[in-house]
């Protein structure tokens, strides 16, 4: 009887760390009405910047990224977006490397969710996430960016843990 509270009290302090190092991630997905008023459109892609991803410091391909740096940013992503235009994505960036959890929930299309360490090197590739989906897709180590491209991209680009990320916003205000 004790070995059994001393373990569902263990689970449970686990289970709150867990969810205390998710970073930016709210505690469950938001809901489409959190984040736009019923009836809102969802905006068009707009190209904030450019991302290359490198490998063995050769560059493997570009991508037009939408970058989200707001906590708002993040929170809707790619929610209601049904489709991305070619060679495309979404960037976003923390303020912080801290281990990384996204939800799928009011997002229709797979995606394959990239995290990027601070020293821009690819931590962690989740590939053909499920559409729709509320469970956790999360980083193996800490992340301070994340790079979502539709889901096959990382294949048809040999995109792999440890290739790295260059980027730059339409500024010109390079990372």
């Amino acid at each position: 009887m004790m070995t059994r509270l001393l373990f569902r009290i263990t689970f449970l302090i686990f289970g709150v760390v867990l969810v205390a190092g998710c970073g930016e991630s709210p505690s469950r997905p938001a809901s489409l009405s959190e984040i736009d008023p019923p009836g809102a459109s969802m905006p068009e892609f707009r190209e904030d910047g450019r991302l290359t991803f490198l490998s063995d410091d050769r560059e493997t391909i570009e991508i037009a990224v939408e970058i989200a740096d707001t906590d708002e940013a993040r929170t809707r992503g790619l929610m209601q977006r049904e489709s991305l235009p070619e060679r495309s994505g979404m960037l976003f960036i923390f303020d912080d490397e801290a281990p990384r959890s996204f939800w799928m929930a009011n997002t229709p299309l797979s995606l394959d969710i990239i995290f990027v360490a601070n020293d821009s090197s690819i931590v962690t590739v989740r590939k053909y996430t499920r559409p729709m989906s509320p469970e956790s897709v999360t980083s193996t180590s800490p992340a301070r960016f994340v790079v979502e491209v539709p889901a096959g991209f990382s294949d048809m680009h040999g995109i792999v843990e440890g290739d790295r990320i260059r980027w730059t916003r339409a500024l010109s205000d390079e990372r």
